[in-house]
C-alpha cells in the first residue's frame, strides 16, 4: 500500500492500468486515517479489474458508471437512491459471484418485515435484479440469483384512480381564477400526455389549424435546474390530435400570452406546483382524491369506455408496447368483454331468426 502522511491527513499515491492497458498515476488526498486511504486504494483497484472477483458495493459503482450514460438523469437519480438505501447496505462486502438465491430470499424477507407497500417492494427487487442481469450480460456471471429467489410485491397497487367527465368538470370549476393551471389540467385530462411532456410544451409544438400537439421532449426540475430531455420512450414522440373545443381553449389561452418566444415553455411552473393545485382543487370541489398522474389514467379510461382499441390507446399515450396498455388498464376491459359477448349473442339470435 502507498498511504503516506499529508499534514494532519493521509493520502494515497499509486499506479494502475486502465482497460486499454495504459498506465496512470492516481493521487487521492483528504483521508482521516491510513486505513481509510488504503481501503480507498483497494476499492479503486478492484473496480479497475472489472471482473467478478469484486464485492457488491464496488460492482455497483461500475454499474453506475456505465448506466449514467444511458439513462435519463432523473431515472438514474431514482435508481441510485433506491440501491444505495435498500440494497448496498445489505450486500455491501459480499463477492458478487458468491451471492446465492438464499441470500436474496433473506434480504427479501427483511424488506417485507419493514412493512413497505407491494409496489415499493417490487420496485426495489427489480433494481437488484437489474444489477445481476447486467453482471450476467456483460461480465459472464453464470445466472441471476434473483430469478431463482423469485419476486416480491406487485407491479400495480390495484385499480388506477380516475375521474369521470362530470368529476373533472366539477374540479375545473374551482380553478377558473388560475388560467395557466386550468389550461394545464384541461390538456392533461383531454390528451393523456404525461406531466413532463406538458411542462416541456412550446408554441411551436402546437398547430391550432391542424389541431395537433407534437410531443418531442420532457421537462424536469432537478436540483434547481430546468432539464429538458427526450420523452420517456422512442414511441413517446408523437402527434396528439385534439378536439375542436380544446383547440379553441388553447387559442384563447395563447392569445393572452405576451412576450414568449415560440421555443420557450408555455407553462413556466413545475410538477410540484401542479401537485399542490390539484390537492387544493380537490379540497374545494369535493371530488374524490386522485394523483396528478391519474389524469392520464382518466383519459385512458375514457377512451376504453368509448370503445377504442388498446393499439389506438397505446399510440395516443405513447406506450412503447401494447402490453403496457393492456397491463395498466386491464381492470377496465372486463366491461367491454361483457358488451362483446352480448353483441355476439345478438348476432347469433339474428342468424337463427333468418
Amino acid at each position: 500500500m502507498s498511504a503516506t502522511r499529508d499534514g494532519k491527513m493521509w493520502r494515497c499515491q499509486f499506479y494502475y492500468k486502465d482497460w486499454q492497458g495504459v498506465s496512470h498515476k492516481k493521487n487521492k488526498r483528504g483521508f482521516r486515517t491510513k486505513g481509510e486511504a488504503e481501503q480507498w486504494e483497494r476499492d479503486f483497484l478492484q473496480q479497475q479489474e472489472r471482473n467478478l472477483d469484486i464485492n457488491f458495493e464496488n460492482f455497483v459503482r461500475i454499474y453506475y458508471d456505465d448506466m449514467e450514460h444511458r439513462l435519463r438523469e432523473n431515472t438514474m437519480r431514482t435508481k441510485k437512491f433506491i440501491i444505495d438505501l435498500k440494497i448496498v447496505p445489505y450486500f455491501r462486502k459480499k463477492c458478487i459471484s458468491e451471492i446465492k438465491a438464499s441470500d436474496i430470499r433473506a434480504w427479501q424477507n427483511a424488506l417485507i418485515k419493514e412493512g413497505y407497500s407491494d409496489t415499493y417492494l417490487k420496485t426495489v427487487n427489480n433494481q437488484l435484479s437489474a444489477i445481476f442481469n447486467y453482471a450476467v450480460r456483460y461480465y459472464d456471471l453464470k445466472d441471476n440469483p434473483c430469478r431463482k429467489a423469485g419476486s416480491i410485491g406487485k407491479s400495480h397497487a390495484g385499480e388506477k384512480g380516475f375521474w369521470t367527465k362530470g368529476e373533472f368538470k366539477q374540479f375545473l370549476s374551482v380553478v377558473e381564477e388560475k388560467p395557466e393551471a386550468r389550461m394545464a389540467f384541461l390538456l392533461l385530462y383531454w390528451t393523456g400526455m404525461r406531466i413532463g411532456e406538458l411542462l416541456a410544451l412550446t408554441y411551436k409544438d402546437i398547430d391550432l389549424d391542424k389541431r395537433t400537439i407534437f410531443i418531442s421532449k420532457s421537462y424536469q426540475r432537478i436540483d434547481g435546474r430546468d432539464i429538458i430531455t427526450p420523452p420517456k420512450t422512442p414511441k413517446s414522440k408523437r402527434n396528439i390530435t385534439i378536439p375542436p373545443f380544446l383547440a379553441e381553449e388553447l387559442r384563447e389561452y395563447t392569445s393572452r400570452l405576451y412576450g414568449i418566444m415560440e421555443d420557450e415553455r408555455m407553462f413556466r411552473f413545475t410538477k410540484s406546483y401542479m401537485e399542490h393545485e390539484i390537492i387544493k382543487g380537490i379540497q374545494k370541489s369535493g371530488v374524490k382524491r386522485i394523483r396528478l398522474h391519474d389524469l392520464r389514467h382518466s383519459h385512458a379510461s375514457m377512451l376504453v369506455e368509448m370503445g377504442f382499441t388498446p393499439l389506438a390507446i397505446a399510440e395516443r399515450l405513447g406506450h412503447e408496447k401494447i402490453e403496457t396498455t393492456l397491463n395498466t388498464y386491464s381492470h377496465l376491459y372486463p366491461n367491454k368483454q361483457g358488451e362483446l359477448a352480448e353483441q355476439l349473442e345478438f348476432e347469433n339470435s339474428k342468424e337463427e331468426e333468418e
